[in-house]
């Protein structure tokens, strides 16, 4: 991990900085993946599915019978924990439903929001070397609770044409039955377009590489999607309060994830540096995942600064993924914090208690975009319309100030809507 100390604003952006990612030579690779699904469908997807993955795919679809099949292959203790990380996110996504509230802005005007389910959704697993089971909870309980009429799955699958007994099971607790073994960008293009097996959608969700995540962006004029996102990333601000082996283990927990992503520590004790480093080297020997680890430390650093003010400042500034307050918080510091995709409020809030069961959704904007976007919550999988309705007596009211305008700005019907109504014209 790269060393700052007392950093001036001026190497801010330096430290910021994320691994380098030149989507530009994915494009044209995803753009030929895409036309071919929207041209060949089913059987684009059967070409790519025996090129990249190896699978001789015989069908698209996962039966019952594999569903089925998938919960006794699991152990009993892993479907409990399932279980459990269902009931804490259904019960904090399910805080989020919102009653319509009517306003009178004026007398004889109401207006009003009304909440609708995306009808139609589609959700990437990805399901390579750690298939994403959780993810599959974090997406399809809140899909279930909004009331989206139809949820399509895809997922890639092994050689043997078999998808992770794990996702499947996930999949059951959501009510998910609409499942597809296809991966990568040509799944981002089955349920952008539609084929003859898989339902087009209007709105996809899920992580992906890079791959998936550039296809997602292509296909924006046609569908909806859950954000812009890159490498997985995370920020951690410690003080004289924080427990190295804590801190080393949440960077670590990070750094796993993939060589692209971002591990970050900013201290206000100098004399934590070493301590943090010698618990990161003595844990990641631990490590099955050690190699892919170590690549991510590679681009990651350290900072020490003044005081913890600064370092929210600096924090806000990067807008990461995840950030891990391991520090005396107060309800000021916290309202300080205004650019996080989520936040973990002391030494005991590990980020992965979020990634998997506190309740809280781990799909959540990276790359900087925690800056603009907030990451999946119930209202994602709703479209918000705006109702409104007059009186005859509110429609005279506001008659002039609408006439007004609506000739300032040259748009004569407009006004004689409104003075048709009133009887002048």
């Amino acid at each position: 991990m790269k060393l700052y100390q007392y950093p001036s604003r001026d190497l801010w952006p330096e430290i910021g900085t994320r691994p380098l990612q030149d989507d530009r030579k994915l494009i044209p690779a995803v753009a030929e993946i895409l036309t071919a699904v929207q041209k060949n469908g089913d059987a684009a997807l059967r070409d790519f599915s025996q090129k990249f993955d190896g699978a001789a795919l015989t069908t698209l679809a996962v039966s019952p019978a594999e569903i089925e099949a998938a919960a006794k292959q699991l152990p009993l203790p892993l479907k409990a924990a399932m279980k459990q990380a269902k009931k804490n996110i259904e019960t904090f996504h399910r805080s989020q439903k919102e009653s319509a509230k009517k306003i009178v802005p004026m007398s004889g005007i109401t207006c009003w929001r009304e909440s609708r389910p995306i009808e139609k959704v589609g959700l990437y697993i990805p399901g390579g070397s750690a298939p994403l089971f959780s993810t599959v909870l974090m997406l399809g309980l809140p899909a279930r609770l909004a009331g989206c009429k139809e949820v399509v799955l895809c997922t890639p699958c092994n050689k043997e044409q078999e998808v992770h007994p794990a996702i499947l099971y996930a999949a059951s607790l959501c009510g998910i039955r609409k499942i597809f073994k296809t991966g990568g960008a040509q799944a981002i293009a089955a349920m952008a377009y539609g084929t003859e097996s898989i339902p087009a959608v209007f709105k996809i969700f899920g992580p992906g590489n890079q791959y998936v995540t550039t296809a997602k962006q292509l296909v924006q004029n046609r569908v909806a999607i859950d954000m812009p996102a890159g490498p997985s990333e995370v920020l951690v601000i410690a003080d004289g309060t924080a427990d190295p082996r804590f801190v080393a283990a949440d960077l670590l927990a990070q750094a796993e994830h993939g060589p692209d992503s971002q591990v970050i520590c900013i201290t206000t004790r100098a004399g934590l540096v070493k301590k943090i480093e010698a618990a990161v080297t003595a844990q990641l020997k631990t490590l099955p995942r050690s190699a892919i680890a170590a690549k991510a430390l590679e681009h990651s650093r350290i900072v020490v600064v003044k005081n913890l003010k600064e370092a929210v400042a600096l924090s806000n500034f990067y807008a990461p993924e995840h950030l891990i307050l391991a520090c005396k918080t107060t309800s000021s510091l916290l309202k300080e914090i205004t650019a996080a995709g989520s936040v973990f409020v002391g030494n005991h809030s590990p980020e992965s208690a979020g990634d998997y069961a506190s309740g809280t959704n781990h799909t959540l904007p990276t790359n900087g975009y925690a800056a603009a976007y907030s990451g999946v919550s119930l209202d994602s999988f709703y479209k918000k319309i705006s109702f409104q309705q007059l009186t005859a007596r509110g429609l005279k009211n506001i008659a002039a100030t609408v006439t007004t305008m609506a000739e300032a700005e040259g748009l004569q019907a407009h006004s004689n809507a409104v003075k048709v109504r009133i009887g002048n014209q």
